[in-house]
């Protein structure tokens, strides 16, 4: 894991699980409590034994703080796109828009009538964009109406959405649940994160879609935006976010930066960021096709080759056959191994996940 120096408001920091749970799986952000057998007043002259209990007291206070800062939502969420299209009128504004096939735009809302605005030469991310600077900045809602009046309105569906299973697949997530194969809540055919498989996987292709929520006013570089994160033998990270409308450069990142670009939807979590920002906008679903050679390792249990991963996003590559000489985040202090679990991360942000199934190879 590199060392980014001081983290700066907003951010989120994910720490280290604990061992043995399901909890443990996924990185947390809560600390854990301390007892409350005794009170000792801070008026009295203070015994080592308070003294001890009121420092612990105050550092868990600041651990606490510092690992949840910016991570308490801001403002309403929505997690259906009717309910968020007759609630909140710039939800009907923002999207993706085209104008004389020769330009991009991308709308991400803000809250209050004000939203990012992203213009691509050549056309979207993954549909023609020449991978210039884009033009960006904050507009308001008259002067986006301005900008798209004479462009045309693109609703984009990956061409994965839906994809059914091939005969000897594990379908962790079909109709509904499989209860024999993922530990996770949910119901209706959408599995809440955390969640866990039961099954521990080595090799293997991977199709998931997932929903991001409708979180307008909460910062659009944070992870505060639909936090989220599919756990590779909960090891390798494939972050998921609502980063629409925003490039991995941050010299092309026209509001204040609040997390590492490489902590965005679709990065080797801080560890690699993706070949293109192919994030649609939140309540729109989306997909994950992986492709997952585990590490090698001899009979003595020296690694003899490194983990490799392909990430189609929404029917683009997004990292080709990329080695990873270890876990990302949190998982590059856990130790490598054959097989491993799948954790779908939950940080308290309502994503949803559906038709997730595995196919060992």
């Amino acid at each position: 894991m590199e060392s980014l120096g001081p983290e700066p408001p907003g951010f989120k920091r994910k720490l280290r699980p604990f061992p043995g749970s399901l909890r443990g799986s996924h990185e947390s952000t809560r600390a854990p409590g301390l007892p409350t057998r005794r009170i000792c007043s801070l008026s009295s002259p203070m015994k080592f034994g308070c003294f001890s209990l009121f420092f612990a007291g105050a550092l868990s206070l600041l651990l606490i703080g510092h690992a949840t800062f910016g991570a308490k939502p801001k403002g309403p969420i929505w997690t259906d796109p009717t309910t968020a299209g007759a609630e909140d009128p710039d939800f009907k504004v923002q999207g993706e828009y085209l104008k004389n096939s020769t330009l991009g735009i991308q709308v991400a809302a803000l809250g209050g009538g004000q939203f990012y605005v992203s213009q691509f030469a050549g056309g979207l991310p993954g549909a023609g964009w020449d991978k210039s600077a884009p033009l960006a900045g904050v507009k308001d809602a008259s002067e986006v109406n301005t900008l798209v009046r004479d462009a045309t309105r693109t609703n984009r569906t990956s061409p994965t959405l839906g994809q059914s299973p091939p005969a000897g697949a594990d379908i962790l997530v079909g109709g509904a649940i499989d209860p024999k194969l993922v530990r996770g809540k949910g119901e209706g055919g959408l599995l809440s994160p955390p969640a866990q498989t039961i099954k521990e996987y080595g090799d293997f292709t991977m199709h998931l879609e997932f929903r991001l929520p409708y979180k307008p006013k909460s910062p659009l570089t944070s992870q505060d935006r639909g936090n989220s994160g599919v756990y590779l033998q909960n090891r390798y990270e494939v972050q998921v976010l609502d980063t629409f409308g925003l490039v991995y450069d941050r010299n092309h990142v026209k509001v204040p930066v609040r997390s590492d670009p490489k902590q965005w939807c679709g990065c080797f979590y801080r560890f690699k960021a993706a070949d293109l920002p192919m994030c649609f906008p939140p309540l729109v679903w989306q997909t994950y096709d992986i492709d997952f050679t585990a590490p090698r390792f001899d009979a003595t249990g020296r690694k003899t080759a490194e983990a490799t991963i392909t990430v189609v996003h929404n029917g683009v590559t997004i990292h080709d056959a990329v080695k990873l000489p270890k876990g990302t985040g949190i998982g590059g202090t856990r130790k490598e191994v054959p097989r491993g679990p799948i954790i779908f991360q939950g940080h308290g942000n309502p994503v949803v996940f559906r038709n997730v199934w595995i196919l060992e190879k």
